[in-house]
């Protein structure tokens, strides 16, 4: 569970921090209200405590803010202000309880217990099989036996009890879990995971107790022969891995706009009668021909694809209306009765789709394609290992038969299987062409440059040289499984990425809701292209989805006026389109659309278009940002956050540290040890330094062996300390060079102190560095700080 404490005394946060992760609560700190809603934007918290009297915005008014704009969650104020009117004042504003300080911890954690039932979103016990949890008193137990588990690992098993029939990626574990300064690595998840499954094996549950979703997460394994455990309500259950749980929200939306397709059909009726009386007029004719266009639109979305088809004709029969013959008029009113009829027919269920999600088989399959018997039989007898299922063909044609039974997680080609090299790699770039693509992973003997170059560009995710150990095979599978879930997996709920969707027809909007909300986007319609501006300036969206065709304003215009603002011409676009026809298409892209759907919308297809363009914006802005040898930030984005920094520090009144840090004779390293050497010493601190500095900092990298650290509210004397620790971690530290020479690395640093030795970045910067200077001057392997003579050494 998220806590999110706003509070501008530092140890009164610091004490109810260390209260409530004893609890095994996750802890988030905001000194005042401003961050708090910052925080609250971005991030899902299932209860926040706030102070009254904050910096920036009260407590009071953060509470009036977050009810006005919908958010539910939990909160308790925890103040000194303990009047009557006070605290009447604050349950109006929305809070749910008040605590007056001074607390006494034990009533203020059965306090938020109460808030967390109240919300619904705790339980006394939670129960799955023979599992028990009990959030009230940390105690946990399988069939009887107890459960010692990290914290970590009992957040995350909450996680899973509280929300049994979602599928969690690693990017929503992460922000569950984990606060916003922390950026644990998926293999660290995966760590927790994997220890948590060994506790409960231990204690007697099946190995798949917690299930490995591929391409999208994990989740608790479903209970056989018992109703799945119902999620609490006001919980995100809606999760989007399964057909029926899809089909069931679309269904609810169509019946709510039921009556509305009655209108749509009943204007047709009026249409089609004054064809047939010589009596249309131009109005009539122009509604008749969008009505028919929105169903054709909106139907096939809702499962009519039948439907969506006859309202297409009808479209282009009411375009032609009173030009049309006797027996066209005649063929118009039996389209419009079919569709009609269309629509009341009850639909069926398939079943037929839904049962291979039910498969008794939860590990990934992996497909060896290998003629060579041996080697495959050994890669497959090994698979089971690593988490796969093993399958093998020994020709394309099984190959292709096997992938359409039971799509495999990776496949493992050699090209050699079919006696025409060139007929692999035509299948090579077919599965790499179709949605969802499967990863291949490409093994032969055949490694020329030309060989790698063409499995490369037809999409091959790895290449390995025969002959090669079947553990080399499956750890590079695993490697490629997990880039791939990466580019497929779900964009984090708690991201709130969001979506500003524009479209005249309300069953669309609705349904664009429906797809994409249970991945964790947030959706936000529009069905009046007048307001678009101020509804995007006041959005801020990450992605617009526009109709092409909408009346008074089309899609291609708003599209075009973004285009055309600088603040917003690199605004990722979608369009959707009943009109496939390469004049429509070529208008899109002209005007600088990313990307169009056609309707009828396919769920999946919409999700994996705004995955993929986002993932790629993701990509490079990291790739802008980021140093990729240190993973630490680049310059530019480091000055940015800096002057962030410094705003905030001088808005609050807080100190703000400001550290230059060089490695010693790091050009000596890369001259007498290697470039790789001098390489993984940059790494290795750039680890070390992020692993260190957490909340409110920056670490950068402004040269070849140059750091910059900016501390947040961390005085001068605060800042030495925590890089002493550093210097002495390096210190200690031996690294090896390409050749076996042992060799160990220091580093020299300055520190200057915002406001005293500098109030902009430019004089920090210039303070720091005449600081780095004098500590290299005294011999390196230490830091000075600006405006002291004296230094300080590490020990």
């Amino acid at each position: 569970m998220k806590i999110l404490i706003v509070e501008d005394d530092q140890a009164v946060a610091s004490s109810l921090s260390l209260l409530l992760t004893s609890q095994n609560y996750i802890v988030e700190i905001a000194p005042d209200g401003e961050t708090a809603w910052q925080l609250v934007e971005v991030y899902e918290y299932d209860l926040l405590m706030l102070d009254v009297l904050l910096p920036r915005l009260d407590g009071i008014s953060l509470c009036r803010r977050l009810r006005s704009r919908g958010y539910k969650m939990p909160i308790l104020l925890l103040t000194g202000c303990d009047t009557s009117q006070d605290k009447a004042a604050g349950l109006d504003a929305g809070a749910d309880d008040y605590l007056v300080k001074p607390f006494n911890p034990e009533e203020l954690l059965a306090r938020i217990r109460a808030l967390l039932r109240r919300g619904n979103v705790a339980s006394p016990v939670l129960t799955w099989g023979d599992l028990r949890f009990s959030p009230a008193t940390g105690e946990v137990g399988y069939a009887g036996r107890a459960l010692l588990l990290t914290p970590k690992e009992y957040a995350l098993l909450e996680l899973f009890l509280r929300n049994p029939q979602r599928v969690f990626s690693y990017n929503v574990i992460l922000d569950h879990l984990w606060t916003a300064g922390e950026a644990p690595s998926d293999d660290a998840i995966r760590a927790h995971i994997r220890g948590l499954r060994q506790k409960l094996k231990n204690a007697g549950a099946a190995n798949d107790f917690i299930e490995t979703v591929y391409g999208i997460g994990y989740r608790l394994n479903p209970l056989k022969n018992q109703p799945a455990f119902q999620a609490l309500e006001g919980e995100l259950s809606s999760s989007p891995g399964t057909p029926q749980q899809m089909l069931a929200s679309l269904t609810q939306v169509w019946n709510r706009f039921r009556g509305k397709v009655e209108e749509q059909l009943a204007l047709l009726d009026r249409a089609t009668k004054a064809i047939a009386n010589q009596s249309l007029d131009e109005t009539l004719q122009q509604q008749a021909v969008g009505e028919a266009h929105t169903l054709f639109g909106a139907l096939g979305t809702f499962g009519f694809s039948e439907g969506s088809r006859l309202a297409q004709q009808i479209e282009q029969m009411l375009q032609v209306g009173a030009s049309l013959q006797q027996n066209e008029i005649a063929c118009l009113c039996q389209l419009v009765a079919a569709l009609r009829q269309e629509i009341n027919t009850p639909r069926e269920e398939s079943d037929s789709e839904d049962s291979g999600l039910e498969r008794e088989e939860n590990c990934p399959l992996l497909l060896i394609v290998d003629r060579d018997p041996i080697a495959a039989e050994q890669v497959v007898h090994e698979a089971g290992n690593w988490g796969f299922r093993g399958a093998i063909a020994s020709n394309l044609t099984v190959a292709q038969t096997l992938v359409e039974q039971d799509a495999p997680a990776v496949i493992v080609l050699d090209p050699t299987v079919s006696q025409s090299i060139q007929e692999s790699l035509a299948w090579l770039a077919e599965l790499s062409r179709q949605s969802p693509s499967i990863p291949v992973l490409v093994w032969t003997a055949h490694h020329q440059l030309t060989d790698r170059l063409d499995a490369a560009r037809l999409g091959a995710k790895a290449f390995l040289h025969k002959p090669t150990t079947p553990a080399q095979v499956l750890e590079t599978a695993i490697e490629v499984q997990r880039i791939d879930a990466f580019q497929r997996a779900t964009l984090p709920g708690s991201a709130r990425i969001t979506v500003l969707a524009v479209d005249d027809d309300p069953q669309i909007l609705v349904a664009l809701q429906t797809f994409l909300e249970p991945w964790g986007f947030r959706v936000l319609t529009l069905s009046e292209p007048e307001r678009f501006w101020q509804t995007l300036e006041a959005a801020h969206p990450d992605l617009l989805i526009l109709d092409v065709r909408m009346p008074n304003i089309s899609g291609i215009d708003l599209c075009r006026t973004v285009r055309n603002d600088p603040d917003w011409s690199g605004l990722p676009v979608i369009f959707l389109t009943a009109h496939t026809d390469t004049t429509t298409v070529n208008q899109v892209l002209a005007v600088g659309a990313d990307d169009f759907v056609s309707k009828p919308i396919e769920g999946a297809e919409l999700v994996t278009r705004i995955i993929k363009r986002l993932e790629r914006i993701k990509l490079l802005q990291s790739r802008a940002e980021i140093d990729p040898l240190t993973w630490v930030a680049n310059r530019p984005q480091s000055i940015r956050a800096i002057q962030g920094f410094l705003r905030l520090a001088n808005q609050n009144q807080q100190p703000l540290c400001f550290a230059i840090l060089d490695l010693d004779r790091f050009k000596q390293v890369n001259d007498v040890y290697s470039q790789m050497a001098g390489d993984a010493v940059l790494r290795q601190l750039g680890q070390m330094l992020r692993q260190t500095f957490h909340q409110r900092s920056v670490v950068a990298r402004w040269g070849s062996g140059e750091f910059v650290i900016v501390l947040y509210g961390v005085t001068k004397a605060q800042g030495i300390e925590q890089l002493s620790e550093v210097l002495k971690t390096l210190r200690q530290h031996l690294f090896t060079s390409s050749n076996g020479s042992p060799f160990r690395v220091t580093f020299s640093a300055g520190v200057a102190q915002y406001p005293d030795d500098g109030d902009d970045l430019d004089a920090l910067n210039r303070a720091a560095q005449t600081a780095l200077h004098q500590s290299k001057l005294a011999g390196c392997d230490c830091i000075f700080s600006a405006g002291t003579p004296g230094t300080i050494h590490s020990t």
